[in-house]
């Protein structure tokens, strides 16, 4: 029987409590940059060895400048993001990895995510960034079919997609598939063989994303013809639905898995869990008895690698806690923990005891258990329920 405790009836000291500390690397470039995307990554003129040296010699010493700052603290997971981190080589994967150990403890189980695109070339590679100790591939397939993924911008077809699976899934258990719906001209029926394309490969982990047209991107400037709002939300009750039917746990927005194979280095971020990044525009989150930090290092690739020390940080103010564990801990299908908003933030539960029966109050958000969740209505409406916790609402 669920039982809603009120906010301020769970005492808790605003004490700094040690929080998990991830790893995030930023590959910045890619072969061709998507219209859609608003990632920091660029264009790869022409591959070639000295640069991807020099980027490396860049992430260690970005590493090394950071050590003071997390010192005696160990990684729980590392993900190797970008851009297109697959354009690397096994070799340089693997002295990463290396100096990354070397330099920072790992836990034993901790997860080791790199993001490849599927094309043949990355895809040769996977069986050496798994002896590099690599353990979860995430594959940036957004769908199965040609003419969807040329209007996409994608270098890839539906063919090289499953082959890329297919290989993917020789060497690791743990492979995410990233698919978007609501594409330009895009059927119901089209979202819908994409989604039951992804479910017959068998993996356990698939990112089914709304596309959504970002600022300063391509299709921002010249927007392509995409599904109406109705049409959208079909698509994704339809995704839901054929996720939910094959066993997939709807357990963060866009996030759906099967038994085990949750994303430990995601759960970090929505946790409100610490980060630490390093590469071009990568961002940090880092906790210590002083408060809460964030770090930004330079975006162009050209600029980080000529100072890969500098970073700018400002410490988030006490208003700003609110928001900023809401903004990722409600993503949560299942919420969090009441007293994990105190342990992360310092601050007592009575900060968002207003917030949280505005909240309740409206509908999108439930506290029953020793839990703070959205509602399936919070879960549609996320932005409003968010907006409560906000610093400026």
């Amino acid at each position: 029987m669920s039982r809603t405790i009120p906010i301020a009836a769970v005492p808790l000291a605003p004490t700094f409590q040690p929080v998990p500390l991830a790893l995030y690397v930023h590959w910045p470039w890619c072969v061709r940059k998507c219209p859609y995307c608003d990632f920091n990554s660029h264009e790869l003129i022409c591959q070639n060895e000295p640069q991807e040296a020099a980027y490396l010699a860049a992430l260690i010493a970005d590493l090394e400048a950071a050590l003071p700052v997390v010192w005696g603290r160990s990684i729980v997971s590392i993900f190797i993001g970008g851009g297109t981190p697959s354009l690397m080589s096994g070799e340089t994967v693997d002295a990463l990895l290396a100096a990354i150990r070397i330099r920072l403890p790992l836990l034993p189980d901790a997860e080791i995510t790199l993001e490849a695109n599927p094309g043949a070339v990355e895809a040769a590679r996977f069986s050496a960034y798994r002896a590099s100790g690599v353990n979860r591939l995430s594959l940036g397939i957004q769908s199965f079919d040609d003419a969807k993924l040329a209007a996409l911008g994608r270098i890839h077809s539906g063919a090289e997609a499953r082959r890329a699976i297919d290989i993917a899934q020789q060497y690791f258990e743990r492979v995410n598939l990233d698919l978007m719906y609501a594409l330009p001209q895009q059927t119901l029926d089209e979202a819908r063989h994409d989604i039951d394309t992804a479910i017959a490969t068998g993996v356990g982990h698939i990112s089914a994303y709304h596309l959504t047209l970002e600022p300063n991107t391509a299709f921002h400037h010249a927007p392509p013809p995409l599904p109406d709002d109705d049409l959208a939300a079909d698509m994704q009750d339809m995704v839901e639905a054929q996720l939910a039917a094959a066993g997939f746990a709807h357990y963060e927005t866009s996030a759906f898995a099967r038994s085990g194979q949750r994303c430990q280095h995601n759960l970090n971020y929505w946790q409100f869990g610490d980060y630490l990044g390093i590469g071009a525009g990568a961002h940090s989150k880092l906790s210590g008895h002083a408060g809460i930090r964030r770090e930004a290092r330079p975006r162009h690739p050209q600029a980080y690698l000529a100072d890969p020390a500098t970073r700018d940080w400002q410490p988030v103010a006490a208003e700003d806690l609110p928001g900023e564990f809401m903004m990722n801990a409600l993503r949560l299908t299942d919420g969090v923990a009441l007293e994990l908003f105190s342990e992360r933030t310092g601050l007592p539960l009575s900060t968002i005891e207003k917030s949280a029966l505005a909240g309740r109050q409206a509908g999108l958000l439930d506290t029953a258990n020793g839990r703070l969740r959205p509602t399936e209505q919070g879960q549609r409406f996320l932005n409003r329920l968010l907006a409560l916790f906000l610093a400026d609402a």
